[in-house]
């Protein structure tokens, strides 16, 4: 017999549970395809991308500066000089997909870029040196080098669901040097999906 100060049993009809884990990333299968503006949203939230280091091996690159405060630097004979860099808890930068993401990132950096100015272009997505090349979807801003001036670029993409960006900047004294360079870029710089 229960004792009086125990309150009754009330019966209460079933009803489905909402589940409170969410549901694991699947980061193998995000890092397998093509990464356009559009699929940002496929990205673990709130889990930072990456930058791979593979610039270093390439032929006549020497890296010179390895992740120091986000930042690494790589230099070529040929006086061209390439800047890595990435950036955490880019949220607040975040507007609507990542394309207008990355424009907000290139406006933050100098307001007087304008959205005009930015092409798309594409970084290797993913390290993986034995399976067919992924891409990532950049945007890129392109200075024309004065006759007696340097050529350079910046090629960055802010990730609004993972929360961070990337930037690259390639410097090079001449045209042809920077052709070069920008291929090597293209080859070798990796970036890299969110691990989980």
């Amino acid at each position: 017999m229960p004792h009086p100060s125990v309150p009754a049993l009330v019966e209460s009809a079933p009803a489905l549970a909402t589940p409170t884990i969410k549901p694991g990333h699947d980061a193998e299968a995000v890092a397998a395809r093509d990464l356009p503006f559009a699929a940002g949203s496929t990205l673990a939230r709130g889990v930072p991308v990456g930058i791979s280091d593979g610039l270093k091996d390439a032929p006549g690159w020497k890296q010179v500066k390895d992740k120091v405060a986000g930042e690494s630097q790589y230099v070529k004979a040929d006086g061209c000089l390439v800047s890595t860099k990435v950036r955490n808890n880019q949220g607040t930068l975040a507007r609507g997909d990542d394309r207008e993401s990355t424009v907000a990132l290139f406006e933050y950096l100098d307001p007087t870029i304008l959205p005009g100015y930015l092409k798309t272009e594409g970084l290797r997505w993913g390290d993986n040196r034995n399976g067919p090349v992924r891409r990532v979807e950049v945007l890129v801003l392109e200075q024309a080098a004065p006759p007696a001036g340097r050529a350079a670029a910046v090629l960055a993409r802010l990730f609004g669901t993972a929360g961070s960006s990337v930037y690259v900047s390639v410097s090079c004294p001449d045209v042809a040097s920077f052709a070069a360079a920008r291929a090597d870029v293209s080859a070798h710089l990796a970036v890299l999906p969110p691990s989980n």
